[in-house]
């Protein structure tokens, strides 16, 4: 009896392998050589350059944006050089529009000319209206061709009277010993050591031809003067009585109104040009979209997302896994998702529900004829590293089409047509359809009582259509459908014909 068992057991392990067997691996590819097409949403997505030269997926970077604080803001999106503020108006501009934007699409390229962008403000915003400044932050992003001393990014140069007397003030930045060196003449009130002048000095030396995000900062509640490069302190001063923080401070004061010189003598790139009225650290406790808006970042911290189009594979198709080329810098992440159905038509932003996937890690229960394919990108937290996304593999299986019969045959009768047929070969099928027509190749009948081509006959080998038209002609084939899915269907058998007629 146990003998009996153990072939019973031995016969059915066989039969489920060689069942098994007809399932068979396939890929479908994103990316990589085949490029993004395949990708209709990108959401703060754009393309990079990605492993062997071939485009990836990044983070796309967006203009700086103007929020309440904001005073003057050049983005030179679209070829425009004016200022999103309405604040300035154009006097003189010696720059062009370039598209090596860092942040957007657009960019200023300077190459040297005296001149550059000249800015006429109106009253009420900064460089125009005499009185105390407040706190205020001038930032702007810079990629110089060259880095030469005496270069002169911006300059603003105007004069106040104290006491009677007439005093000349400055606020420049420019290049020193291959660094920014920013200076303040007669800025802040009552301070008068080393004839009034401020001096800031970035420690870190630029490189040509890369960008650098960079930012000057002056908070009238405790004082602090400090300049950034990528959001990272070079330099820093108290305009305080003592020089440090705590005692009494110097607070900033504007002269007269006066032209604002944008690169009136620099060669390179220029982008988003901003001074904000207010400065809020990006260490203090505030609501986080302010912070961001006064301390812009390159990628913002929300990230980007992106999804494919429905991707149609087969019946029944076996979502296995999805493997992606990715480079992940510190502090980045990579999440992805993927959901499948048979019907794309009626899916919606959440049905069906998106699966988050880990890469190159297995997939379990998830089937379909449509599957979809998304992923969200987020930067560091200092919004200045992106991942990337270079090639997406997806692996699935699927059932192969059952074979049709080799033998088919096809006898008239009254008004009918009788087909009989050997069994397909293929142990997968489960049942069969006969398909019919009026032409050769064209199975479109509509004639038969038993319904319109294709008929769904069952797993038999004989079946006979009635309500035909005697005298015409008709046209059979027949194709298997699988066990495991019906709406599986195989290639279609060697066509037969026959007659209807009475014998």
């Amino acid at each position: 009896m146990n003998y009996i068992r153990k072939i019973s057991f031995y016969l059915f392990f066989i039969s489920l392998f060689a069942f098994t067997e007809q399932f068979y691996a396939e890929t479908y590819l994103l990316g990589g050589k085949k490029g993004w097409s395949d990708v209709n949403v990108r959401n703060g997505i754009t393309t990079g350059t990605g492993r062997y030269g071939n485009e990836s997926l990044v983070l796309d970077t967006t203009s700086r944006k103007k929020n309440p604080y904001t005073d003057l803001l050049l983005d030179f999106e679209n070829g425009g050089f004016s200022d999103t503020t309405g604040n300035y108006t154009i006097v003189e501009n010696t720059l062009f529009s370039s598209k090596k934007a860092v942040m957007g699409k657009g960019a200023a390229l300077s190459r040297g000319k005296s001149g550059g962008l000249v800015l006429s403000g109106t009253p009420g915003s900064f460089f125009s209206t005499e009185g105390p400044a407040g706190s205020f932050m001038i930032d702007f992003w810079l990629c110089p061709s060259i880095v030469e001393n005496g270069e002169i990014i911006f300059s603003w140069r105007s004069s106040r009277n104290i006491a009677g007397k007439i005093v000349y003030q400055l606020i420049t930045a420019s290049f020193y010993q291959d660094k920014i060196m920013c200076v303040f003449s007669n800025i802040f009130d009552g301070y008068t050591e080393d004839s009034g002048d401020v001096y800031l000095i970035g420690s870190r030396k630029l490189i040509p031809e890369k960008w650098s995000h960079h930012s000057i900062c002056f908070t009238e509640d405790d004082g602090m003067l400090l300049y950034k490069v990528d959001g990272e302190v070079e330099d820093i001063q108290f305009m305080t009585e003592t020089g440090h923080e705590g005692s009494s401070i110097f607070p900033a004061y504007i002269g007269t109104s006066a032209y604002v010189s944008i690169c009136p003598k620099y060669t390179g790139l220029i982008d988003d040009f901003s001074v904000t009225r207010s400065y809020v650290n990006i260490d203090a406790e505030v609501d986080a979209e302010i912070a961001e808006a006064l301390n812009p970042k390159r990628y913002g911290s929300s990230g980007g997302h992106f999804e494919s189009v429905p991707i149609l594979t087969k019946p029944g198709t076996i979502m296995n896994s999805l493997k992606a080329e990715t480079d992940i810098p510190p502090q980045t992440e990579i999440h992805f998702y993927i959901r499948g159905g048979d019907n794309y038509f009626n899916w919606t932003q959440d049905y069906p529900e998106w699966i988050p996937v880990k890469n190159g890690e297995k997939i379990t229960g998830l089937t379909g004829l449509y599957f979809q394919v998304a992923a969200d990108l987020f930067p560091d937290g200092t919004g200045s590293v992106t991942p990337s996304v270079s090639e997406i593999q997806l692996d699935y299986t699927v059932l192969p089409e059952p074979q049709p019969p080799y033998k088919v045959s096809a006898q008239k009768g009254d008004g009918s047509v009788t087909l009989s047929w050997s069994y397909s070969t293929d142990d997968t099928a489960g049942g069969y359809y006969i398909y019919y027509g009026t032409r050769p190749g064209e199975y479109l009948g509509r004639y038969a009582a038993e319904g319109n081509s294709p008929i769904d006959v069952g797993n038999t080998t004989s079946y006979t259509i009635t309500g035909l038209k005697n005298g015409t002609i008709y046209y059979f084939a027949i194709a298997a459908w699988s066990k495991v899915d019906s709406r599986i269907r195989g290639p279609l058998s060697k066509e037969v014909y026959a007659r209807p007629g009475v014998k």
